[in-house]
């Protein structure tokens, strides 16, 4: 650092709040600080820095699986958040209450300064009583005092899916759901029943999902089956890709003898055949609002509960009956 000062012609202070990025600089000393620095290759020490401030800049991430396009999507995201704002990523996986206490564990061994837990992990959150010390916002669960909750509007976005197939004119929608553990997946069911009862129509049986496309065949194979369905919202666009298979082996046509709607717009749904009606989550919105919670509070901001709205995207899966 003093030979970064000598180099620019500054005092080793300017320098300090040139590589902490101090307001109080003059953009002309800070752009002859950062020169000097490029020249000598100066790079701040992260764990001298840790030592100091009592932060490393990282945060971790818990998920239960990366195998399904929503974790993966939001991992992509909360990192492309993370990094513009100076913060490394660590990421660990738990799949019960144990296996989340250990990675709770593995993140303060690391010393993160804080942790966003995904999706179907955060049904093992709220078991527990979370981790001591350490700050952490939790996408996807219901409003807890303990922490900062984010969540997609996904109910919303399923009366949504639910209502644009009732207005094509069918009798009733079916319901492809996901895992009974996930709260998306419930919030996303809640929204279906209070759309069809809200229409006066009746709610049939629920078929259910474990987000794959797998799954989706299976249950779509049962749904294809049944000439009473014409309409079906599934709750998520993975699963509807089974089931759209499923339609087409039982020599069903969409949209023409059956109408399909998935949820969260993946990167390929505009690809499906047909290209497929479905609930757009704002993934990038999403990391940036967990990013920027978990910034907040570390910085000892107070549990909040924010909700991220969702909304329909119409292609060609959908169509009046």
């Amino acid at each position: 650092m003093a030979d970064v000062a000598q180099r620019a012609g500054v005092s080793g202070q300017t320098v300090s709040r040139v590589v902490n990025d101090s307001p109080r600089v003059d953009p002309a000393t800070r752009a002859r600080v950062e020169d000097a620095m490029a020249q000598l290759g100066y790079r701040p020490h992260r764990a001298a820095r840790a030592l100091r401030t009592g932060r490393t800049h990282t945060i971790g991430l818990v998920v239960s699986t990366l195998a399904s396009v929503g974790n993966s999507r939001m991992l992509q995201a909360v990192a492309d958040a993370a990094a513009p704002r100076g913060y490394a990523l660590t990421v660990v996986t738990a799949g019960d209450a144990e296996g989340l206490a250990q990675a709770f564990e593995r993140l303060r061994d690391q010393g993160v300064d804080g942790a966003i837990v995904l999706n179907e992990a955060t049904a093992t959150a709220r078991r527990t009583d979370g981790p001591a010390g350490l700050a952490l916002v939790v996408v996807d669960s219901p409003p807890d005092e303990r922490f900062v909750v984010l969540q997609s509007d996904h109910e919303a976005g399923a009366v949504a899916a639910t209502d644009h197939l009732i207005g094509l004119g069918h009798a009733t929608v079916w319901h492809l759901a996901g895992p009974e553990d996930s709260y998306a997946s419930a919030e996303r069911e809640r929204g279906w029943r209070a759309a069809l009862e809200g229409a006066g129509l009746v709610v049939p049986p629920l078929f259910r999902g474990d987000w794959t496309a797998a799954s989706g065949h299976s249950a779509g194979a049962a749904l294809a089956s049944r000439p009473d369905v014409t309409a079906v919202f599934v709750a998520n666009d993975q699963m509807a890709l089974g089931l759209l298979r499923a339609l087409a082996d039982a020599g069903r046509r969409v949209p023409s003898d059956v109408s399909v709607v998935g949820f969260d717009d993946i990167a390929d749904a505009a690809e499906y055949l047909p290209p497929l009606t479905t609930v757009r989550q704002d993934f990038d919105a999403l990391g940036e609002r967990a990013v920027d919670a978990l910034i907040d509070a570390i910085d000892g901001g107070s549990p909040k509960t924010d909700v991220v709205p969702t909304r329909l995207v119409v292609r060609e899966s959908s169509a009046r009956r």
